[in-house]
C-alpha cells in the first residue's frame, strides 16, 4: 500500500510543470526591489507551479550566558497562475523546527493595467521589513528590534483590498481591510502589553475573531533615481472574544502612522523609519485584564552600509552599523507608570557576505541599553547564514 502511494506522490508531482523563481540575492536598488511574494508573482509561467523558498540559521551569544542555536524559519514558496490575470501565492513556514505557519496564502487579480485586486492572508504594509523580510534583504543576523515590538514583524491578517502603480506620478499604492489584533480572550487575559508591545496580538489567520475590521494602507514613492520612500497607515480597533467583546476595555482603539526610506548609490546603501502607535482605552484595557499596555508606542532607526569589494565582483561585502531607539512606554493612561526599561535602544555593527547571488553570511555585535538609571542589557555577538532562490 505504501508503494503504491509513494507512487502516486511521484506520479503527480512529474505531471506538473514546475519553474523556480530567478536566483537572485535582491537588488541594493530600492526601485528594483522585489519581495518574495513580488517575485513569485513576476516569476509564475503559463499554468506553472512556482517553488521558491528562503531560510536562516542563526546563532545568538549574549554576554555571560550560554549561547543559542536555531533555524530560526525556512519558508516554502509556491505559487499558481490560473490566467493572464488570477495568480495563488502561499508562503508556509516552519520556525525553530517545531512551529508551522501559514505566512502568506491571497489570490492577486489583475483588474486592469496598474490595478490588482487582492484577497486571502496578507502582509500587513508597515514599513520596510514587515514585507521585505527575506535574509538577504536586510542587514544584521536578527531583524530590527523595534520591528518585533512596535509593528511588529511578521505581521499579517487576513483582508482584502487593492494595490497598484501609478506611474504617470512615480506612486504605488496599497490599501485593505484587515482583521486586527487581538487583545483578549474569554478568561479576560491580555494579550498586549508593555514588554512586547502589539507582538502576543497577533492572530496569523489561526481561526480569527472579527467584529471590527481595521484599515491599512501605504503609498510609496520612486520619482528620484535609488531612492524610495514610504508612508503608511493602519487604523481600527482590537478584538475580542465573542463572550467579552461588549465589556468596557476588552478593546482598544489603534492608529499607527509609519515613515520609511531606502536610499542606494553605487556601493552605498542607507535606510530608516520612524513608526508611531496612538492607542485609546488603554486604562480600561489594563484595569480589566491586568495588563501594562501603553498609550503611546514609537520607534525609529537608521542605517548606512558600504560594498567593500570591486562594484564589478559578483559577491558582495556589506559592511553596517545601524542605530535604534523604541519605547512600549512612550506615554500611558490612568495610574500606569511608564517603565523605563521599556525606553530602549541599540546599536548594531557588522557585516554581511554575499558569496553567491541568494546566500548570505553574517555576523555583527550588538550594544544594548535602556533608560532605566544603572541598567546593564547584555550587549549580544551575532552570527548566521541566509538563503533566498
Amino acid at each position: 500500500m505504501k508503494k503504491v502511494i509513494l507512487s502516486l506522490i511521484l506520479g503527480a508531482t512529474s505531471a506538473l510543470s514546475f519553474s523556480q523563481t530567478t536566483q537572485d540575492t535582491i537588488s541594493t536598488n530600492p526601485q528594483q526591489q522585489q519581495n518574495a511574494a513580488q517575485r513569485i508573482l513576476a516569476a509564475s509561467n503559463g499554468n506553472a507551479v512556482t517553488i521558491g523558498a528562503y531560510g536562516e540559521v542563526i546563532y545568538n551569544q549574549p554576554e555571560g550566558d550560554n549561547g543559542t542555536l536555531d533555524v530560526q524559519r525556512l519558508v516554502v514558496l509556491l505559487g499558481y497562475r490560473f490566467s493572464d490575470k488570477v495568480q495563488f501565492v502561499t508562503e508556509i513556514e516552519f520556525e525553530h523546527v517545531e512551529e508551522v505557519f501559514v505566512e502568506q496564502a491571497f489570490v492577486n487579480y489583475n483588474i486592469a493595467n496598474n490595478l490588482n485586486l487582492r484577497a486571502g492572508l496578507m502582509l500587513v504594509p508597515m514599513g520596510i521589513i514587515n514585507e521585505y523580510h527575506e535574509p538577504t534583504t536586510f542587514n544584521g543576523v536578527n531583524r530590527p528590534s523595534m520591528d518585533r515590538s512596535i509593528v511588529p514583524t511578521t505581521w499579517r491578517e487576513i483582508g482584502v483590498g487593492f494595490n497598484g502603480r501609478i506611474n504617470s506620478a512615480s506612486l504605488s499604492y496599497q490599501a485593505y481591510l484587515f482583521n486586527g489584533f487581538k487583545s483578549t480572550d474569554s478568561d479576560l487575559n491580555g494579550k498586549i502589553g508593555g514588554s512586547n508591545g502589539l507582538r502576543g496580538g497577533r492572530q496569523k489567520a489561526i481561526q480569527s475573531t472579527i467584529n471590527k475590521p481595521n484599515f491599512a494602507s501605504k503609498v510609496e514613492y520612486y520619482g528620484v533615481p535609488g531612492l524610495r520612500l514610504g508612508l503608511s497607515g493602519y487604523f481600527g480597533r482590537t478584538q475580542a472574544d465573542d463572550e467579552i467583546d461588549h465589556l468596557q476595555g476588552a478593546d482598544v482603539g489603534m492608529s499607527m502612522i509609519g515613515f520609511d526610506a531606502r536610499y542606494a548609490k553605487n556601493k552605498f546603501t542607507a535606510r530608516g523609519q520612524y513608526i508611531h502607535a496612538s492607542l485609546t482605552d488603554t486604562d480600561a484595557y489594563n484595569e480589566l485584564t491586568g495588563s501594562n499596555l501603553g498609550s503611546e508606542l514609537s520607534g525609529w532607526y537608521a542605517e548606512a552600509a558600504y560594498n567593500l569589494l570591486p562594484a564589478d565582483n559578483d559577491q558582495r561585502l556589506f559592511t553596517f552599523a545601524r542605530y535604534e531607539q523604541y519605547d512600549t512606554h512612550a506615554d500611558t493612561e490612568g495610574s500606569l507608570v511608564r517603565n523605563d526599561a521599556y525606553n530602549r535602544d541599540e546599536i548594531t555593527m557588522g557585516l554581511s557576505y554575499h558569496i553567491a547571488n541568494g546566500v548570505v553570511f553574517k555576523g555583527d555585535y550588538q550594544i544594548k541599553n535602556n533608560a532605566v538609571s544603572g541598567s546593564d542589557p547584555q550587549n549580544q555577538i551575532n552570527l548566521g547564514v541566509g538563503v533566498w532562490f
